[in-house]
């Protein structure tokens, strides 16, 4: 089983709007790794996001791309500074591969807790519009693969 974790695109500083929606790179950096994900043939039975403008705008290009057949869905727990051994322990009972679209430092710390169980030890450096590839295999997780934006021509 695979979780693919996202962190949003870049959003406009809180100054300029406090909703923080993505800015026009983040809009197109987020659109090329969707787009270069389905090329990929990335299969995900569904997206998840925070719900957060910059998260929910991210998950819907990657949605759009990729169609999965349990949709974009709003999730709580998945909030910057959310505990995150709830979504690990979702993530257990999981058996299709999902993607968690979120935010620093959440998605670093689920990444740390799953891979080396341990909240607080960086595993893995996220960028915006990234895809982190995490593989189950029996009851331990592993980092699978990385892809950049850079990597996808963004």
């Amino acid at each position: 089983m695979e979780v693919y974790l996202v962190q949003h695109g870049e959003a406009q500083p809180k100054s300029v709007d406090p909703a923080r929606p993505l800015t026009e790179r983040g809009r197109q950096d987020a659109q090329r790794m969707a787009t270069f994900a389905a090329r990929l043939s990335l299969e995900v039975e569904q997206i998840r996001h925070s719900g957060k403008t910059r998260a929910e705008q991210t998950a819907t290009l990657f949605g759009e791309a990729l169609s999965p057949p349990g949709g974009v869905v709003r999730v709580p727990g998945l909030a910057p500074k959310d505990d995150v051994q709830p979504v690990a322990n979702a993530l257990a009972g999981e058996s299709r591969p999902m993607m968690l679209v979120g935010h620093l430092p959440f998605l670093a710390r689920l990444a740390g807790l799953l891979v080396a169980g341990d909240p607080d030890c960086p595993v893995v450096q996220f960028q915006k519009a990234g895809v982190v590839c995490l593989a189950r295999e029996g009851d331990r997780w592993l980092v699978a693969w990385i892809l950049t934006p850079e990597m996808a021509g963004a």
